[in-house]
């Protein structure tokens, strides 16, 4: 498996780039044509759409919570943690996309300083579900960055040889990405756009680090079994700051997310005692 992801991701042709650029300046454009460059006009001309789409999904609360922990670098990570041994190469992809990400989340959220929903519109409008955020960040969704991030890398990792799967794989991850995403506009947390551009920037992300990866292999050793108990003991961490969530919150997606942990930590263990002996 780990030579079909190398194989993938050594076909990749950086005009690809090209997509999320190209995004994003149509964006930049429709916001220049609707006079919304301003953070007031760029929270009015969605503010409407805003509405319906939080009335909408904010209609299954509990559901749309836990979808959006999903967006949670600690919830996705662990979820993918299943294929840290089998390909080695994916997670090599993924350290340096989620590094390059979070320098693009932290940046442009200083930059951009656009009030949440709940600090900028009529809190009694809009359906809340958890912690009320009202900070000054809500451009990019820091959560759909790291949704698309991932799901860029997998995509491209497990990518179907034969043309006529290829289609629908694209579609299906998509989709996915997008249903995630979206429940940040569900639970009142970000605006459309905010989660529009995030999945842009974290498709952008996930192909930079791919690249990025291909040409400095920094992360080559990971590979290696006798760094595996540095492995081991991040993702001993990982649960039980997982376990610490699920003490605050009893959600669904923390015990799968803990189980795939707890499933990847016994099989990594399980390898590096058999290697030693």
């Amino acid at each position: 498996m780990n030579q079909s992801v190398i194989l993938n991701f050594s076909k990749l042709s950086k005009s690809l780039l090209l997509i999320p650029l190209f995004l994003i300046i149509l964006i930049i454009v429709y916001l220049f044509t609707q006079d919304a460059l301003s953070i007031e006009q760029y929270i009015s001309i969605q503010k409407d759409l805003f509405y319906i789409i939080n009335q909408n999904l904010g209609q299954y609360p509990t559901f749309q919570y836990n979808l959006t922990q999903i967006g949670d670098c600690l919830i996705f990570f662990a979820l993918v943690s299943v294929f840290f041994i089998v390909t080695p190469k994916l997670w090599e992809a993924l350290l340096s996309a989620s590094l390059i990400s979070l320098i693009f989340s932290s940046t442009l959220k200083k930059i951009f300083a656009i009030p949440r929903p709940a600090a900028a519109l009529d809190i009694e409008q809009c359906i809340i579900a958890g912690k009320i955020l009202k900070g000054h960040n809500s451009l990019p969704s820091g959560h759909s960055i790291t949704t698309f991030t991932i799901l860029t890398v997998l995509l491209f990792a497990f990518m179907p040889q034969l043309k006529k799967l290829k289609f629908w794989w694209i579609l299906a991850v998509l989709t996915i990405g997008f249903v995630i995403v979206f429940s940040r506009v569900g639970v009142g947390a970000h605006y459309p756009l905010d989660v529009i551009c995030g999945s842009i920037i974290g498709f952008l992300s996930g192909l930079l680090g791919i690249f990025f990866n291909q040409k400095y292999p920094i992360w080559k050793w990971i590979n290696e079994q006798k760094y595996y108990p540095i492995f081991m003991l991040l993702f001993l961490v990982s649960g039980i700051l997982i376990i610490q969530k699920l003490t605050k919150e009893n959600l669904m997606i923390y015990y799968v997310a803990l189980a795939t942990l707890g499933y990847t930590l016994y099989k990594i263990t399980t390898v590096y005692v058999k290697k030693r002996n």
